[in-house]
């Protein structure tokens, strides 16, 4: 696919950059996140830009310094930073200090769980509070990587050096090792509760049949594995990393194993982040060009959302009924996108 040039008229794909809201976020943003409603954009130090009803976005200060991790559940935004602490952001901009770290450790990984459990980490040790659960800890055997609750019951996936552990914080019985050599980054759990999936700090995945522990072995690509997203259902995981989205499939009780990924969008420019419909078979994709797209699954039709040539694309959400995308790049540039 040629690159989009800004004044191509050519009709060889459909464009919908000037039905884009423009957003001044006023500073870099890392992440989006959709709060009944409302978009927050939340910045690479101190402050979130919140969305209000007239389109303007509020700087609302929530860290004392760099925020490293973030979680929504669509009610309410947890953010860790490097200032030792845990904060959560309400939908009408409320901001609530949830934990201090005693040894003020950088808070590196957060997880929400729908019962309003919270989990997060700092250095070696991953802290579970909320829900009908007093606060816990459990030390793993490196770093902290990353952090999912299982989509069925309370059991926490902790990623980190050689493997991910399996703990159940609201029982006594001894967490469970999934081993593979290698440093384990993020880490998601498919949405029927049989795959678990971690993004390795090498360009790969690694993954495992929770049935029966077996590996499933995702390589390929030429970068690191930043972005990951499963489509409506769970049945595919999109991921970034590559100059295509590279959608694995799951819909089978062996997964990925023994079987070649879709690949969707391809470009002359790596892929960045990836963020899938939550009820249709359609994805974004933005890229380290600044392109943005939007595919329909099913046939591969792509969309123009925002042309190349700019900041490298940091953020994509969408709203819970799929109806609004928004966006963002690393130099703040941000968009939201009615459909």
């Amino acid at each position: 696919m040629k690159e989009f040039d800004p004044g191509d008229s050519s009709p060889s794909i459909v464009s919908v950059t000037d039905r884009v809201r423009p957003i001044t976020t006023g500073m870099p943003v890392t992440s989006v996140h959709f709060l009944k409603g409302n978009a927050v954009f939340v910045g690479a130090a101190e402050s979130v830009a919140m969305v209000g009803a007239d389109g303007e976005a509020s700087q609302i200060p929530v860290h004392g310094g760099g925020i490293l991790c973030t979680a929504s559940d669509g009610a309410r935004l947890v953010m860790g930073g490097d200032d030792g602490k845990l904060v959560e952001f309400g939908a009408k901009g409320e901001v609530t200090l949830l934990a201090t770290d005693p040894k003020r450790r950088w808070i590196d990984n957060v997880a929400l769980h729908s019962d309003g459990a919270v989990a997060w980490s700092a250095g070696k040790t991953a802290f579970v509070r909320g829900g009908r659960l007093e606060e816990k800890s459990l030390d793993v055997a490196s770093t902290v990587g990353g952090l999912a609750f299982a989509p069925k019951g309370l059991r926490l996936a902790v990623a980190h050096y050689n493997g991910v552990t399996l703990w159940f914080p609201n029982m006594a019985a001894r967490p469970e090792a999934l081993e593979w050599a290698g440093s384990h980054l993020g880490v998601v759990f498919s949405p029927d509760n049989k795959f678990l999936v971690t993004a390795m700090h090498e360009p790969a995945l690694h993954g495992w049949r929770l049935a029966d522990a077996r590996h499933m072995r995702m390589t390929g690509y030429p970068g690191r594995v930043r972005s990951m997203s499963w489509t409506a259902g769970g049945k595919a995981l999109a991921t970034s990393g590559a100059d295509a989205v590279i959608m694995w499939p799951f819909a089978s009780k062996d997964g990925p194993m023994g079987k070649e990924p879709a690949m969707f969008a391809p470009l002359q420019a790596r892929a960045a982040v990836v963020a899938c419909h939550p009820k249709q078979d359609i994805l974004a994709a933005g890229y380290s060009d600044g392109t943005i797209l939007m595919v329909r699954l099913d046939d591969g039709a792509e969309i123009l959302v925002r042309r190349n040539g700019t900041a490298p694309v940091s953020a994509l959400a969408w709203d819970s009924k799929g109806t609004t995308l928004a966006f963002a790049a690393e130099d703040g540039d941000a968009g939201l996108l009615a459909l």
